[in-house]
């Protein structure tokens, strides 16, 4: 049977998460951890997933349509294209239509998003008669997601009706005039492709600077707390090393010892500048400066 966003699907393709889901299964990744992204850099996010093996998350050949510093951060809707064959078009139009669906196959996608959503769309770079976004369907993301927005290897089009649409961002390959043509979905909601990264359903979606990180949903939670952990390291570093207490060597050694955490945690406690990281747990960095190799030289991504 052929299956278009389906919930059960949405969940075999996602089993590490263990939290709420949407109706349709993606993970409900907390909007606590959305917001904590909002101050925290592309690396200092990125660098908790690749030590962990996920190399394959990042996409940075993408052009931006607001270049005003903007964030562009979400939840997943993923979706795949092909072109377009006929017998294929019937087959997957008709099980559409069978769900209800209305209008072409970019709708359906966009009909279906709920606040805090993010279209993650694989148009196999089709820009000519690719161009999935527009000035309406950009104006419905806004409406239907709040601060939304879309990554779309493929085209858009309308870009300066789409420039007046307030709260998205869209990160895209190209432009081109031509409406969307000649293109038949693949998948709705399931694996999908951008560039040099996988994305999976209800993966948070992080674009700034120019590239988009696409962080697996169950890795979230560490990832923001490990973000906020090199973040304060790197306060507190600055600090130590405008005071000719600690050399940039041993700031960058990726296990620290402790007495450089008893340092760090008590500046945390007393400085204004580490109010906002007293809940972080340090019992790990603890474990590593007690239990692994004390000559470790190894430098910190």
């Amino acid at each position: 049977m052929i299956t278009i966003n389906d919930r059960e699907t949405v969940i075999a393709l996602t089993p590490l998460w263990k939290g709420e889901r949407f109706p349709d299964g993606r993970p409900k990744v907390p909007q606590k951890y959305l917001d904590q992204m909002k101050n925290m850099t592309l690396e200092e996010l990125w660098k908790p997933i690749f030590i962990k093996g996920y190399e394959s998350q990042f996409e940075g050949d993408l052009r931006t349509l607001h270049d005003d510093g903007r964030k562009l951060i979400g939840r997943a809707v993923t979706a795949t294209y092909v072109p377009t064959r006929p017998d294929l078009h019937e087959v997957m139009f008709a099980r559409g239509a069978e769900d209800g669906r209305k209008g072409n196959y970019n709708q359906w996608v966009v009909d279906s998003l709920v606040e805090g959503d993010v279209v993650v769309v694989d148009m196999y770079d089709k820009i000519y008669k690719g161009t999935f976004l527009g000035g309406n369907l950009t104006t419905a993301i806004k409406t239907r997601t709040k601060t939304g927005g879309g990554v779309i290897w493929g085209g858009i089009r309308d870009v300066e009706q789409m420039k007046q649409v307030p709260d998205v961002q869209v990160y895209y390959r190209g432009i081109d005039p031509t409406p969307i043509r000649d293109f038949v979905m693949k998948d709705f909601n399931g694996i999908t492709r951008i560039g040099k990264a996988t994305v999976l359903p209800g993966d948070i979606v992080y674009g700034a600077g120019g590239g988009v990180l696409f962080i697996p949903s169950h890795l979230v939670q560490e990832v923001v707390e490990g973000a906020a952990k090199t973040h304060v390291k790197d306060d507190f570093g600055f600090e130590m090393i405008s005071q000719n207490k600690f050399t940039t060597a041993q700031i960058d050694r990726a296990t620290w010892t402790e007495e450089m955490l008893d340092m760090l945690t008590s500046w945390i406690q007393t400085d204004p500048r580490g109010e906002k990281y007293r809940d972080l747990d340090w019992s790990l960095e603890y474990d590593l400066a007690r239990n692994g190799d004390p000559d470790d030289t190894q430098t910190m991504l």
